[in-house]
Parts: structure tokens; C-alpha cells; sequence
């Protein structure tokens, strides 16, 4: 889902860049991805042609562990969201990579500082935390751990931007980091105002397609809250905040989904009647609704 955008990235930066996979087949098929990506960013003026030329060049796709990691500069793990394999992973690679390399994990809540405990050398390894799809979203969440180095930071935020990303720095090991807690307390209160039938999934959708979501890409929360003022701003949430969800877990609505069998999209059945929609028609809505973000932001002088 997330290795081959993000080799996408580091080869339009100019940088070598292989793809690793447990098999032969998932090599080739990240490879694959990779390249077809790469043709999108192309086809819709998003990369200069003679990048998106020399990307393909030097992105090659491979199972050859030990010998790819001893040899480059920059790991970015993107293994499934499990604390055991990783921990393992990052141990073996601290012990096969050379002493000036950064070793970076794409979790997306775990803590690095755990993933790197089980390494000799926890100063080189922080997250680096891209957002889905990877090729086409320009956050990059870069979390430091417990013992990341402030020059290990310094250099993967430079190479970030030189690759076109926009990363922001998180400054503790907190889970969820910074994008995926202020999604979760939003995704936290949208299930409780489905669940107490405030409203149903198709008017919260609605609302937040159509409402504060439409302009959040160029006003932000905070520059939000300046605008309208602290005070009404202080007032408004003093009185909301009293009726919004506080419990610390996931709403009882979930697990009741999940033991129906509504587990969403890949089920038929979650929220919405899959057998209804089209899946692939949101996710190419998505990702066509992206492409033009970029474009107009790739066309500012």
C-alpha cells in the first residue's frame, strides 16, 4: 500500500532507490505500482519530465536483504503495524546497516521509541510517517524518538523537502502522533453522533465534505481560530466541548459492527451498503480530487 509511493518520492528527490519485498512477486508488483505511479505524476504536469525520466531509472525492486541494507544510506520501513516484527526488523537492520545510516519507520501510531529499543544505535532511527497515497499526499510526519539525534532530524527533514514533501516535526513519541490524533478524535466523535442518532454516516460525510473540510487545505485549525477570535472561539468550545464524546476508547458501535460482520468496503457492508457503491469510483474520486489540488499548487508561481 505505502513502499512504492514512498520509493516513488525518494527517486524523484534523484535519489537510488530499491524496493524490498519478501518475495520476487510482491517485488515485481511494487515495482510495477511504483512505475505506474510515476506515469500519473507525469500525465498531470505534477514532476519535470526529465525527473520523472531519471525516477524511472533508479528505482529497481529486489529480495536482497542483507546486501541492500548494508549498503544505502536511508531505510524507510513500511512492514505491517505489528510492535514484535518490528522491533525485530530494526534490530536486524541496525546490525547490517553502516554506522551513518538512518533508519526510518512509515508507522503510522506506533512508538519509535519502542520499535528502536532493541537497537544499538537509537539516535539514527526516527518515523518518517507518510500519508495515503503516498505519491500524491505532501504530508510527512517526522517523529523523533526518546534518543533520535537533532542532526538525524535536520538531515531527513532537508531530504523531505528537497523531494518535494511537506514534512512537519512532531517533538514527542506520543501514539498516533500529530495527523492520526486529531483524525481519531474526529473519527471518536462522528461514531458518537452516529451511535446516539444525532445524525446518520451520510450527513456527517456530507458535512464534513462540504463544511470545515473543504477549506481545511489552506486554512488551517489554529489560523481558524485567530480569525474568528479567542474569545468566541474559548465560548463556543466551553460550552460543545461539555456534550462532545470523552471516552477513552473506541465507541461501542465498532466492535458491534465488527462481530455482525460489517467490517466496511472489503465485506460489502460497513457504514454503507457496498453492494451500492463502487469502491474503486471513491478512491479514483480521491485521488482525482488530489491530482487537481496539485496541480493548481504545482501552477503558483
Amino acid at each position: 500500500m505505502m513502499g512504492p509511493g514512498i520509493a516513488v518520492t525518494l527517486a524523484l528527490g534523484g535519489l537510488p532507490t530499491r524496493i524490498l519485498s519478501r518475495s520476487s512477486e510482491g517485488a515485481a508488483r511494487g515495482l510495477a505500482k511504483a512505475q505506474e505511479q510515476i506515469g500519473v505524476l507525469a500525465d498531470n504536469g505534477l514532476a519535470p519530465a526529465e525527473r520523472t525520466s531519471r525516477a524511472r531509472e533508479i528505482l529497481s525492486a529486489g529480495t536482497d536483504f542483507d546486501e541492500t541494507i548494508a549498503a544505502v544510506d536511508l531505510v524507510i520501513e513500511s512492514a505491517p503495524e505489528d510492535m514484535e516484527l518490528k522491533q525485530q526488523l530494526f534490530a536486524r537492520m541496525d546490525a547490517l546497516a553502516r554506522p551513518e545510516a538512518i533508519l526510518a519507520s512509515n508507522t503510522s501510531g506506533l512508538s519509535i521509541t519502542q520499535i528502536a529499543s532493541r537497537c544499538r544505535h537509537p539516535e539514527r532511527v526516527l518515523t518518517t510517517h507518510f500519508w495515503n497515497p503516498p505519491h500524491l499526499m505532501p504530508l510527512v510526519e517526522i517523529v523523533r524518538g526518546a534518543q533520535t539525534a537533532d542532526d538525524v532530524v535536520a538531515s531527513v527533514r532537508q531530504l523531505l523537502l528537497d523531494c518535494g514533501k511537506t514534512p512537519v516535526l512532531v517533538k514527542k513519541d506520543r501514539p498516533g502522533q500529530l495527523g492520526n490524533r486529531l483524525q481519531h478524535a474526529l473519527w471518536r466523535e462522528a461514531l458518537y453522533i452516529v451511535a446516539e442518532g444525532i445524525a446518520d454516516p451520510e450527513e456527517v460525510d456530507l458535512a464534513a465534505k462540504t463544511g470545515f473540510g473543504l477549506r481545511l487545505p489552506v486554512y488551517g485549525i489554529f489560523e481558524h481560530m485567530d480569525a474568528v477570535g479567542l474569545e468566541l472561539a474559548f465560548a463556543v468550545l466551553d460550552y460543545v466541548a461539555r456534550d462532545l464524546c470523552s471516552e477513552p476508547r473506541a465507541p461501542a458501535i465498532l466492535p458491534e459492527m465488527i462481530r455482525q460482520g460489517r467490517l466496511g468496503a472489503r465485506s460489502g457492508r460497513g457504514f454503507y451498503d457496498w453492494s451500492q457503491r463502487d469502491f474503486n469510483a471513491v478512491i479514483r474520486r480521491r485521488d482525482e480530487f488530489l491530482v487537481e489540488f496539485l496541480r493548481s499548487r504545482f501552477r503558483q508561481p
